[in-house]
């Protein structure tokens, strides 16, 4: 049986956008430039981002603050529409395949990954949570994806890798698992096995039994 791992944002939930925003909102307590903001966020481990918009001149204690303060901002705001953010399909595609081995790999701080898991009601669909603390090398390295692998017993050319960055599609194809491009951000992602727009995609279920075959 395939696995399926599922990236979170821009995959479970529409949240790339209200990064961004509060991103350039928490920035501007330090006269910090937020231009392209998008760019230097998307797919990246919030350690990379900090430092990427701050200097690497700072502390890991230091990096950890600023990453707190800007993820607890975000999810202040993300928090009241939570649930109007979920991509279109998903909670009818993890109903369809509930008893198959499903997980959640992000680069995303585990307060964010419990927050969304949470509140948004979808621990209980998930054997697997990791999040990019979990690995010692975050995304486009293939480490969250082959650890993710081992701990569902599931080899990697069996599972299925649902993503919406670069790096994600990288880090799971480095690992020699399937992907599919989830196109919910205005990214130009390279080729992958198969591309949609969101999980109500028509196309998905029969390619997804194709690969089963």
């Amino acid at each position: 049986m395939l696995a399926y791992i599922l990236d979170m944002d821009g995959v479970i939930l529409h949240s790339n956008a209200l990064h961004a925003e509060a991103w350039r909102l928490y920035l501007s307590r330090y006269q910090v430039p937020a231009d392209s903001m998008m760019e230097r966020m998307h797919g990246k481990r919030n350690d990379e981002i900090v430092r990427g918009l701050f200097g690497p001149h700072l502390t890991e204690q230091e990096v950890f603050a600023h990453g707190a303060a800007k993820e607890a901002l975000y999810r202040e705001m993300m928090r009241p529409q939570l649930a109007g953010q979920l991509v279109a399909g998903l909670i009818p595609f993890l109903e369809r395949n509930a008893t198959r081995p499903l997980a959640v790999a992000s680069n995303a701080e585990p307060a964010n990954l419990d927050f969304v898991l949470d509140e948004g009601g979808l621990r209980k669909y998930f054997k697997v949570v990791m999040d990019g603390h979990q690995v010692e090398h975050p995304k486009p390295s293939p480490e969250i994806y082959l650890k993710v692998a081992r701990m569902l017993d599931v080899p990697p050319s069996h599972c299925v890798v649902f993503e919406d960055s670069s790096t994600g599609i990288a880090a799971a194809q480095r690992a020699g698992m399937h992907t599919v491009a989830v196109s919910t951000t205005d990214a130009v992602l390279p080729p992958t096995s198969y591309a949609m727009k969101d999980f109500a995609d028509r196309g998905l279920d029969q390619f997804l039994r194709g690969l089963e075959v």
